[in-house]
């Protein structure tokens, strides 16, 4: 049970205290050191007069209703809605990234939704979403928050995603994906220097928490690689990477790739071509990976599931639209080989529908 928000915040979890009133934040391994007022590299997390105070409790950049393909998931599923929310604030320091004006912000008010878990929950059932996602930031760095709306949806039967990098450390992941059913992991490159010098963090955490996602827990999972010209699109870094993924976690993890668009601090970067989606998806084909994606682009064949046993479509994409539909009891309707995923024996109706929704007060 958590403590009652106090006036300045909610308590926050996983810290240790150190002298002169300084504290250790455990939640991911930048593992930041407090002094009182200071806050962490996320913005969200901060010392007030010795304590570990999440500043963000409750409150959203805003939620939406989107297809789950929009996450992305294209196993878990499929033709679903779901409703999506984040928060501000972001453990990572991606020059790259897509969101920055939500993971980059320093600004609460730019938090102009407020609702509880309950409310949240509550809502996701009503619209008729199959599962809630946390997104848009990471929602590592409000754990909190997540894990209280997790246990509100399930106890409405509400799934619940996370998009998320991946960064945390073993005890708080080990809470954290207790009550979450299926992650969408943001693997964005195969290089410790890319992460050091690109992201402001390391990639052995991400590697690890993969691992331990399929090693330890029923969390479906999928992974997404944003690919971006000249720095981690090459056919080398490539290679290593689905060598690494069949290796750790098996042939039958989706992989994503995605196209980057110039944002941020990365302005100097042309868009990826989508001729380096389609080279990247056939390539990580030909080295064993049974479901490869493609994303960002048009590309109806690349966003298509296909059975890898007799090779017919199973699942038909067009952006977030669903066509055909041949998947029966979790096996293809063709030649009965078994498809890693969740699914029902019809799929959802939803389409690529993006509805808001606001929290009346």
């Amino acid at each position: 049970m958590n403590s009652p928000e106090t006036t300045q915040g909610f308590p926050g979890r996983w810290w240790t205290r150190l002298d002169d009133e300084r504290i250790l934040c455990e939640l991911c391994p930048r593992a930041c050191v407090l002094k009182d007022g200071d806050r962490g590299f996320c913005f969200v997390r901060q010392n007030l007069d010795g304590q570990m105070i999440l500043t963000t409790y409750g409150k959203s950049t805003g939620f939406c209703i989107d297809p789950v393909e929009k996450k992305p998931l294209n196993h878990f599923l499929p033709g679903t809605s779901v409703l999506s929310f984040g928060t501000a604030g972001c453990n990572l320091g991606c020059r790259f990234c897509q969101n920055w004006e939500i993971s980059k912000s320093r600004e609460i008010e730019s938090l102009s939704e407020s609702a509880s878990p309950g409310e949240i929950a509550a809502q996701a059932q009503s619209s008729g979403s199959r599962s809630v996602a946390f997104t848009y930031n990471d929602p590592v760095i409000w754990a909190e928050y997540a894990m209280d709306t997790a246990r509100a949806c399930h106890e409405r039967n509400i799934k619940t995603i996370a998009v998320t990098a991946g960064y945390i450390m073993p005890e708080a992941r080990r809470e954290f994906y207790s009550v979450i059913d299926a992650a969408n992991v943001d693997l964005k490159a195969f290089s410790e220097l890319f992460y050091q010098q690109v992201t402001l963090s390391s990639l052995a955490p991400i590697l690890e928490t993969l691992r331990w996602l399929k090693e330890e827990t029923d969390v479906w999972f999928e992974i997404t690689t944003l690919l971006i010209p000249t720095k981690n699109d090459s056919a080398e870094e490539i290679d290593r990477m689905c060598d690494w993924l069949i290796n750790n976690l098996g042939d039958s993890v989706p992989l994503h790739f995605t196209a980057f668009h110039p944002d941020f601090r990365m302005q100097d970067i042309p868009a990826t071509p989508a001729a380096t989606l389609i080279r990247a998806r056939q390539q990580a084909l030909g080295i064993g990976l049974k479901h490869v994606y493609t994303g960002n682009v048009h590309d109806k064949s690349g966003q298509s599931t296909y059975c890898p046993q007799c090779k017919l479509c199973l699942i038909e994409r067009d952006w977030f639209t669903l066509g055909q539909f041949n998947i029966e009891n979790g096996c293809c309707k063709f030649c009965g080989q078994q498809i890693a995923g969740v699914y029902e024996n019809e799929p959802g109706t939803w389409g690529a529908q993006r509805m808001p929704v606001f929290f009346s007060k």
